[in-house]
């Protein structure tokens, strides 16, 4: 498997879902950066399950033991690594899943690419639970960015169909985004809540889309063709197959999804209307619009970074679905057991933003710019 990311970083992922912990390693990290564990977990706690109605009812506190690479609350140059121990495992809900594979799981093509070898409890390796370590570093990412004046956030843009109102792309408001359930419009969000309630009343489920913006990220960041700032997002973003093929397409200029600025509405627009005319603004070059998104030619602007991505509904929902028995070659109605989300969108929020900061630190870390290297931190 692999689960390993960064040019200049190198982030690695590790554990199962049922198994004894899930964990981060986070090497090519510069000595001497502060880490503060308090606002860590405060972050952390935005994903943990089982807070919440539309949250899955499994509780695991997710508070990591770090257990090496920092000392006296900075990073000290050795790889930084971290454990979060599960707590609350019920693996017997999942023991048919290598006979019987779930309808929009990995479990089948784990089972065809791993030969029976994988961990099907609660998905194992490739269960949503392996975003909490994610969260480790994205947090820490985020922490070190928040100390170069870099801002990263998100907010629900949509679940089952009903949307909040967008980020101004000129000027997105982080304030904006409500405390306890991350939309804009308050109304909206209480909507959302009622869908999520009656698709988990109906054993289903619900998707959504999640916006992200970055504030005070410089011109000049990123690279043209395979290294562009869309594609390193979108690698992050994606796992598998979808992200060597974002990465690549992308390239030649979850998430299921991934959009920047105007994304897919550009190609009903003409040249003129999607073009961001400059203007000079406090003697700094500015656009009168975002369509771009905050990226030109794989290269940041200077602009607001915004973009989207879309994620879809739960898989494992409680009504009953069409399968196979892989033992016997028939048709198999299954009924999923366990504990699920009804909607994952809002635990997502910080998933997302995590992955941002993590993308974007790693650029910074390497950028070059014309007349040698330019250094942020």
């Amino acid at each position: 498997m692999s689960s390993t990311y960064g040019e200049n970083l190198k982030l690695s992922i590790f554990g199962q879902s049922h198994g004894a912990a899930i964990g981060m390693t986070l090497d090519g990290i510069p000595a001497g950066l502060p880490v503060d564990t308090d606002a860590l977990q405060i972050f952390l706690n935005r994903r943990a399950p089982g807070q919440n109605d539309w949250s899955t009812p499994r509780k695991e506190a997710d508070r990591p033991e770090f257990l090496s690479g920092i000392l006296d609350g900075f990073t000290c140059g050795a790889p930084i690594a971290a454990a979060i121990y599960n707590k609350n495992t019920r693996s017997g809900d999942y023991a048919n899943l290598k006979d019987c594979p779930r309808p929009g799981h990995a479990d089948l093509t784990a089972q065809i690419k791993y030969g029976g070898f994988q961990d099907a409890a609660g998905g194992g390796h490739f269960s949503g639970r392996l975003t909490a370590p994610l969260c480790i570093a994205g947090g820490l990412c985020k922490q070190w960015l928040e100390g170069m004046g870099i801002q990263v956030f998100a907010h629900i843009a949509a679940i089952a169909g009903i949307s909040d109102t967008p980020f101004d792309p000129l000027a997105p408001d982080m304030d904006s985004i409500q405390p306890d359930f991350p939309v804009i419009k308050p109304d909206a969000g209480a909507q959302m809540r009622d869908a999520i309630s009656a698709a988990k009343g109906d054993g289903d489920s619900v998707g959504g889309i999640l916006e992200t913006a970055v504030l005070g990220l410089p011109a000049g960041v990123g690279e043209p063709f395979f290294d562009s700032v869309e594609s390193v997002l979108s690698h992050l973003l994606f796992s598998g197959v979808e992200s060597r093929i974002a990465q690549i397409v992308y390239g030649v200029p979850a998430v299921k999804g991934v959009e920047f600025g105007a994304g897919f509405s550009a190609a009903n627009l003409r040249g003129s209307q999607n073009n961001d005319d400059y203007v000079i603004s406090d003697g700094q070059i500015r656009t009168v619009t975002n369509n771009a998104g905050g990226i030109l030619g794989g290269i940041t602007t200077g602009m607001p970074l915004i973009f989207r991505a879309a994620l879809k509904p739960t898989p494992s929902i409680s009504r009953p679905q069409q399968s196979v028995s892989l033992s016997s070659g028939e048709m198999q109605e299954l009924v999923i057991k366990g504990r699920h989300d009804p909607c994952i969108v809002p635990r997502a929020v910080p998933v997302i933003e995590a992955a941002a900061a993590i993308a974007i630190f790693d650029m910074i870390l390497g950028n070059t710019q014309t007349g040698g290297n330019r250094k942020w931190i």
